[in-house]
């Protein structure tokens, strides 16, 4: 029950970060973050297919597409900084009491729901179908994968020489 409050805690937090913090190279490193917390998360569910696909898309492709897209950008100055953090935080202001809110609801709500959760796949049924009848799907992922890492090279070598 405390591994399962902490990942939770985890998290969340890490969701915050993520939405509140003034610099897009950190919010890509928070949404990393929070990918891989939440693919923790999914493995001790037992939804190991998910988790997988989340751990390589979510964790690994989008932050460095994220991440190669803010290399290419321009930085703010002093002025442009302050006037994004002040509407960032008008924005987001609620959005910690909201998470408390739900969080509680859900809390309250919790022992007295009927709600049932799937049976966990096993481990060798999560092989079988990843290998044996979801080749296809395996395969446009390496190569959207491979596309990613591609691209990025491409960009930051096209950088490199044009500085």
């Amino acid at each position: 029950m405390f591994l399962d409050l902490l990942s939770l805690i985890l998290l969340v937090s890490a969701a915050l970060w993520t939405v509140m913090t003034r610099s897009l190279l950190r919010s890509a490193i928070g949404l990393a973050l929070t990918s891989a917390v939440l693919t923790v998360i999914m493995f001790k569910m037992e939804a190991n297919l998910a988790a997988v696909f989340e751990l390589s898309v979510c964790a690994g492709l989008i932050p460095v597409l994220f991440v190669s897209v803010v290399s290419l950008t321009q930085p703010y100055t002093h002025q442009e900084i302050l006037e994004r953090m002040k509407s960032m935080f008008a924005r987001f202001r609620l959005l910690p009491v909201i998470l408390i809110g739900v969080g509680l609801i859900l809390v309250l709500l919790g022992p007295h729901s009927q709600v049932q959760l799937p049976l966990p796949e096993s481990g060798e049924n999560t092989r079988f179908i990843l290998w044996h009848l979801r080749q296809l799907d395996l395969l446009g992922q390496v190569i959207i994968l491979l596309g990613g890492v591609f691209g990025v090279a491409v960009l930051f070598k096209e950088r490199k020489k044009s500085a």
